[in-house]
């Protein structure tokens, strides 16, 4: 049978403050284990919590920018349950009166624009880490490490709009994009600061009530996030076609076997028992705090897109490849503002500098070529100093040495040569080794130039202006 899928993404998103929501401790990643805890964290008798107020801003922020109403009065609850990673035995997070709520945003598959609702965005405290001796479904040993716990987290749960894996995982991309856009999270998924749990059931017609839904928990990459999803899609399809009815639960996904797996029965709102956090007051958040944080807000990556667009002439795919993370953005704004050709700053980064940061699994912020190097490189391709095959080759060294592109050149003498008389001394030796060529040529093969250029291309050792070389080798022919 066909079935329509529906999922819904509960997002978890680490914020970059200094320290923890309700105590001083540090956020540090990768601390010695069990090192920046206290009292507070570790929730020992005696001990009361206090608000973070960076942590606040930011879950504003982040509302604003997802397009979110901000509650002007909020609270926090007392989410109960037990698990070894959670020292009070309760989570202190927010329920029925979250910081934000009813937002969206646009997501993009297949070429079709598709908007994506927000339920509400609430703010929240991470809980430990539990460190498995293998797998979490085969380990014989746990280990805890509750530096995590108190760390700041909002969880941004979507609509139930999303129809497939790609849409999630389209989602889970843009969700990112913009989260750093606003500067509230590194969004670092390998280091768990963006997480997700993925609701997904199947039912037969969109007429039809929700199927029952599966969770899977913590999945930590976008390839995760779409894998888990399609097998689960094909799990659950199984299951409904052979009569059998789907458990509500919560499932882990091995990446490794491509597979998930039952981890509990899933919990209701209700097996919570949410109560109001009798050690914090309401939360009351004045207008005027929520317009300093609007006006405060960024150029967004939609923004982005339509001024790269409109302003400097760009393609839509160029723009959007750009604006795909904050930092590449920023880096072609750099170069922008110093090489008047738009096009060639777009095709350069998105071309030959992509290449390198792929060929070495380097991210941008990361890239040993700063921008004011790229610059220089782009002013000698644009006075014609350098041909596009020599900045190639120059590129390469800039990467690997640090060096500028004007001191290369000059040390390995990659100057361009446009000086006729030097060019026509190659163009003749090349017409005169070459005679089956040069008449193909007269004979009407237009192709057979191109093996003409060529070889004075590789004579001059790729220095000779191309352009020139054309005009010279037509004009002799």
């Amino acid at each position: 049978m066909k079935y329509k899928t529906v999922i819904g993404l509960e997002v978890h998103v680490e914020l970059k403050t200094k320290s923890k929501i309700f105590c001083g401790c540090s956020t540090e990643f990768g601390a010695a284990p069990n090192t920046n805890v206290c009292p507070v964290c570790l929730g020992l008798p005696g001990v009361l919590p206090v608000l973070n107020k960076a942590v606040v801003e930011f879950a504003i922020r982040a509302g604003l920018a997802l397009n979110c109403q901000i509650a002007e009065y909020s609270k926090f609850d007392r989410k109960n349950y037990y698990y070894p990673d959670l020292p009070k035995n309760f989570q202190t997070s927010q329920f029925d009166l979250p910081i934000a709520e009813h937002g969206w945003l646009d997501i993009e598959v297949d070429g079709k624009t598709k908007r994506i609702g927000i339920t509400r965005i609430h703010m929240e405290e991470d809980a430990g880490k539990l460190v498995h001796a293998g797998t979490i479904t085969t380990s014989d040993i746990t280990c805890v490490d509750y530096n995590r716990t108190g760390v700041p987290l909002i969880e941004i749960v979507s609509e139930p709009d999303l129809r497939s894996p790609e849409e999630a995982k389209a989602y889970m991309e843009k969700m990112r994009t913009i989260l750093q856009y606003i500067d509230v999270s590194d969004c670092k998924m390998e280091e768990g600061s963006l997480r997700c749990d993925a609701n997904i059931s199947l039912r037969l017609a969109d007429t039809e009530p929700f199927g029952i839904r599966a969770e899977l928990k913590n999945l930590n990459s976008f390839r995760s996030v779409q894998r888990g999803l399609e097998y689960e899609q094909i799990r659950q399809a199984e299951i409904l076609n052979d009569g059998g009815r789907v458990i509500q639960e919560t499932r882990s996904f091995d990446e490794g076997k491509n597979v998930t797996l039952s981890l509990r029965s899933k919990e209701q709102a209700d097996d919570y028992r949410y109560f109001p956090e009798p050690d914090l007051p309401p939360l009351v958040i004045t207008k005027q705090l929520i317009d300093e944080i609007r006006a405060q807000l960024p150029e967004l990556p939609d923004s982005r897109v339509a001024r790269l667009i409109e302003q400097d002439g760009l393609s839509e795919y160029d723009a959007k490849v750009i604006t795909a993370t904050k930092a590449m953005a920023e880096y072609y704004d750099a170069v922008r503002v110093s090489v008047t050709d738009a096009k060639l700053v777009a095709n350069w980064l998105t071309g030959e500098l992509a290449r390198l940061l792929n060929a070495n699994a380097v991210e941008v912020e990361d890239c040993p070529i700063k921008a004011a190097n790229i610059v220089g490189l782009l002013k000698l391709l644009e006075d014609g100093t350098i041909s596009g095959k020599i900045a190639k080759t120059v590129i390469e060294e800039m990467w690997q040495s640090g060096k500028t592109a004007k001191q290369i050149v000059e040390e390995k003498g990659m100057v361009q040569i446009s000086n006729v008389d030097e060019i026509v001394i190659i163009v003749e030796e090349v017409i005169n080794a070459n005679p089956q060529s040069v008449e193909d040529y007269r004979g009407g093969k237009e192709k057979a130039i191109g093996f003409l250029v060529g070889c004075v291309m590789k004579l001059s050792k790729g220095r000779a202006k191309p352009d020139l070389v054309n005009k010279l080798l037509k004009e002799r022919l």
